[in-house]
């Protein structure tokens, strides 16, 4: 009787708000260990980080930081291990929002979280096409203009326009996506954007552990 071996253990944080489990799960079919967890210990041996996030940015903050992910976050950065940050995941890797203006960001990336323009609907909540601006390996097999699916009414503006990785167009650029060391971030949502996004998760999981089980990243791909 053979067995597979599990993919790389992956940490997707839960400070219980929102559907977090989504980012989980889709991470679990591209071949990954995917822990929803709170748990100190498990994060310092994860492989990988993973915080996604859904609703208002102050609301988040104060909820991470009552479940004390706060430092771990940060202990998780400083390790070099690959980090991903999901919507408003991403935004709460910046200094501060518009949206809570009292509420400060991880500041991981030094920049501000800004309304999108009012003269088109807000939040953008449909699929919109990508403007990679360079290569990256989380775009590898994702051709030059890949559609993805975004909720959201804030982008994020760094102080640095290198750690910009695509952007989209909605009523002028909106930043989408962004790179720092071993920080990769996106405003959309790849969970819910079908082949490129589950492509790019499948990059962050051979990222994570570049020799992963291929029977389980080939499982991926069918069902795509």
């Amino acid at each position: 009787m053979s067995s597979t071996a599990p993919g790389p253990l992956v940490a997707v944080l839960d400070y219980g708000i929102g559907n977090l489990r989504s980012a989980q799960k889709a991470l679990q079919h591209c071949g990954a260990d995917a822990r929803l967890t709170a748990d100190a210990g498990l994060i310092a041996d994860a492989a990988a980080v993973v915080l996604p996030g859904v609703g208002a940015f102050g609301a988040c903050m104060q909820s991470l930081r009552a479940a004390g992910l706060e430092p771990l976050v940060h202990d998780a950065v400083a390790s070099g291990r690959p980090f991903l940050g999901i919507c408003v995941g991403m935004q709460m890797l910046f200094s501060d929002s518009e949206e809570d203006p009292f509420d400060a960001g991880l500041g991981v990336i030094e920049g501000s979280i800004r309304w999108i323009t009012d003269q088109l609907p807000r939040p953008q909540m449909q699929w919109n096409q990508l403007e990679l601006v360079g290569p990256d390996p989380m775009f590898e097999g994702l051709g030059e203009h890949p559609w993805v699916y975004f909720v959201h009414s804030l982008h994020a503006v760094p102080a640095h326009s290198s750690a910009v990785a695509a952007t989209c167009e909605y009523g002028g650029v909106v930043n989408a996506a962004f790179r720092q060391a071993n920080v990769f971030a996106t405003q959309f949502h790849p969970e819910k954007s079908g082949p490129a996004g589950l492509a790019l998760l499948r990059n962050f999981v051979r990222l994570v552990q570049p020799d992963v089980v291929q029977s389980g990243v080939a499982a991926a791909e069918a069902s795509a």
